[in-house]
């Protein structure tokens, strides 16, 4: 039996866009590609959609990207770009095609919004993002279904892990190892992500009846290595040091220990330190660090499902959190007290 635009692409694990491409001889597609397509229809044969029956479907197989960068660490970051590389894979595998949303075509200003309207795409991931950006409050009322793996708004799906959990789990195995000063470090507040787990670590720290004060919290001026390094130095000058750093972010926690070291401390014999995302690099740092795990390829997968559910059945918006769980995986950066 003949295939399908959409069967070709789903075997083949290629967008119906591509195979279009490609059976239309149009754009531009790597050879070796062209050459699998065309093979494929050669041996199977092919049945063209007709243009009415893709305006009836009123699908472009197109989902749009938002990533509203308010930290300035673009998708370079290691967590959210294997995020989107997992959500990307999934879609795929599914027949879409994934298009980036920007705020301008050429030196025209855009909306999010107008610019799903051009895209015509059939729903948007919203990577990361302000929710005091208009344009994204815009774009998370109309009627594109929409997902998101970091922001909370009202009308939102939201797919994020359980941040009191990791929180409680570093602390409790600073506890277990028998410190009693812990600290904490985080990334500026203006991310959800720090935001709540600082929150979550007053609420914990007070629950658990371990002593701290505001100054057992401190913020970093920026996201990246250099911040954490300056924060380490600072606290290896202070009089009264912690047992314990818990780092809201891999790589700032990277920045803390080498800024501990400058000033001759030693990490995990003079100061333990936990981080949190388990990055690739974790396992390979000197030393290997102690950290909360995120699971980007659940995340980034479960989203994807989320979303394409929620275009298939053309659900009503509602705000929904799902929670991930997380580990805590034990590496050389911490070490029992004596």
């Amino acid at each position: 039996m003949k295939k399908k635009l959409v069967d070709i692409a789903r075997d083949l694990n290629l967008s119906p866009s591509t195979i279009s491409k490609i059976v239309n001889n149009k754009g531009r597609i790597g050879e070796e590609t062209r050459q699998r397509v065309l093979e494929y229809v050669k041996e199977n044969g092919y049945i063209a959609m007709s243009n009415a029956r893709i305006l009836s479907s009123k699908k472009s197989w197109t989902i749009g990207v938002i990533y509203s960068d308010i930290s300035l660490i673009g998708f370079e970051h290691p967590f959210f770009s294997r995020v989107f590389q997992s959500f990307k894979d999934y879609v795929a595998k599914n027949g879409y095609d994934v298009v980036m949303i920007v705020n301008k075509l050429g030196s025209n200003e855009l909306t999010y919004l107008e610019w799903c309207e051009i895209k015509k795409v059939d729903g948007l991931l919203i990577v990361m993002g302000n929710i005091n950006n208009p344009n994204i409050i815009e774009v998370v009322n109309s009627t594109y279904p929409c997902i998101s793996t970091d922001i909370v708004m009202p009308n939102l799906h939201t797919v994020i892990c359980d941040d009191e959990q990791g929180v409680r789990l570093a602390i409790e195995h600073g506890v277990n190892l028998g410190f009693s000063k812990i600290m904490m470090v985080t990334g500026p507040l203006t991310a959800r992500t720090f935001y709540i787990r600082t929150v979550f670590f007053e609420e914990i720290m007070k629950q658990m009846n371990i002593p701290f004060s505001k100054e057992n919290i401190l913020t970093t001026d920026g996201f990246g290595f250099s911040s954490g390094f300056a924060t380490g130095v600072e606290i290896a000058k202070r009089q009264n040091k912690p047992e314990l750093i818990i780092v809201n972010s891999d790589v700032i926690a990277f920045g803390v220990i080498r800024g501990l070291n400058s000033q001759g401390l030693s990490v995990p014999e003079d100061i333990s330190v936990i981080g949190y995302d388990d990055i690739d690099f974790s396992k390979n740092f000197t030393p290997s660090l102690t950290t909360i795990q995120q699971d980007t390829k659940l995340i980034g997968e479960r989203a994807a499902e989320e979303l394409l559910r929620s275009i298939s059945n053309n659900q009503p918006k509602k705000q929904i959190i799902t929670y991930l769980p997380v580990n805590l995986i034990k590496r050389d950066s911490t070490k029992r007290k004596f």
